[in-house]
């Protein structure tokens, strides 16, 4: 690890969230961040253009907020971090132009950070991970099991094939007219709600691999709520969470339960296929909805291992993630040079170090 006089800046920009953060032996000295939500609720999803110049703007001045809130110097700064993807390519290449300027003008080694990894080690942050370990990454745009057995070693056991499961909270949430981001408000609603277990199919069960495919989930929503318009808020009256319908909540607490059941299902198939594992880290912006951590928890608690999960805000895109894979990374002594590439979603992020 760093010398407690140099710190590890983590830079992260994949999606829509501007985010930085000072790491120096596993612990987090700073962190700022600033979220574009507002600004894309208005057009019900991510605007790419606009997230990449929003990072651009925000960067400077988030950096020099950090900066006095850590009391640090630029000199200070002995690894520069950086989301190199998976993510938009804008936004991407925003933070990654950012760090090469900053670690050129700092003399600092640059490492460029798996978005993924970095979710993954976030419970990291909170507590000293066990391994090898059973990794279910769950996000907006990803649904992936891991082997990992070290901090810098993992195998991908199981993938997504089509959405995500993030990615069905946020269309099904546009379908029931719920604000953006519309995932937190499905649990919020759900847990208001009665789960009818046969309202919705748990998708993508009926094979023994361990990949995800929640499309078909998402379809079936949206054909009962075609069957079933009256359910749904006023247009204009969707901020009102607290009048929603008991018919609404119950649709969100039955969906609820298809995806985290869903996710039980593979987790314990995967648990299963690795016999030797000694934990279960779950990681990503879904792993904050409070039915898929209860799930998980009673996974882990079957098969008397500990599970490992970030607090709600290390959930989300943060910075801190992607400063403290970094340091883990500069500590096995892995690094980049100024060509690091950005890598869209879709490509696989290489393991390039040097």
């Amino acid at each position: 690890m760093l010398s407690a006089a140099r710190l590890c800046l983590g830079v992260e920009t994949s999606c829509d969230e501007t985010a930085l953060a000072l790491v120096t032996g596993g612990r987090v000295v700073a962190e700022v961040l600033a979220t574009q939500s507002d600004l894309h609720a208005l057009f019900g999803g991510v605007v790419p253009e606009i997230a990449s110049r929003e990072h651009y703007r925000m960067l400077g001045p988030l950096f020099d907020q950090l900066l006095r809130d850590a009391g640090a110097r630029v000199k200070d700064i002995g690894v520069v971090a950086v989301a190199r993807g998976p993510g938009l390519l804008g936004s991407l290449l925003a933070g990654l132009s950012f760090a090469k300027g900053l670690a050129l003008g700092c003399g600092a080694t640059l490492v460029g950070v798996d978005h993924l990894h970095g979710h993954l080690l976030a419970a990291g942050l909170d507590q000293r991970l066990e391994f090898p370990a059973l990794g279910l990454l769950v996000s907006g745009g990803h649904t992936h099991l891991y082997r990992l057995d070290g901090p810098v070693t993992l195998r991908i056991l199981g993938r997504t094939l089509d959405d995500a499961a993030g990615e069905a909270f946020d269309k099904v949430a546009r379908m029931l007219r719920l604000p953006y981001p519309g995932g937190m408000h499905i649990d919020s609603l759900a847990g208001q709600g009665a789960i009818n277990r046969k309202l919705f199919p748990r998708p993508y069960l009926d094979n023994q691999n361990l990949d995800f495919s929640f499309s078909g989930l998402k379809t079936a929503v949206g054909s009962y709520v075609a069957a079933h318009p009256e359910l749904l808020p006023p247009f204009g009256a969707a901020q009102d969470l607290a009048r929603a319908g008991a018919r609404l909540s119950d649709v969100c607490a039955s969906f609820n339960f298809c995806v985290a059941d869903t996710l039980r299902v593979k987790t314990e198939r995967a648990l299963k296929r690795e016999p030797d594992v000694r934990a279960l880290i779950v990681a990503g912006g879904v792993a904050a909805n409070r039915m898929v951590r209860e799930v998980m928890a009673g996974c882990a608690a079957r098969r008397s291992i500990p599970l490992f999960l970030p607090g709600p805000t290390y959930c989300t895109d943060n910075g801190a993630m992607i400063a403290f894979a970094g340091e883990v990374l500069f500590a096995a002594g892995l690094s980049h040079g100024l060509d690091l590439d950005a890598i869209p979603r879709g490509r696989k992020v290489p393991w390039d170090y040097r």
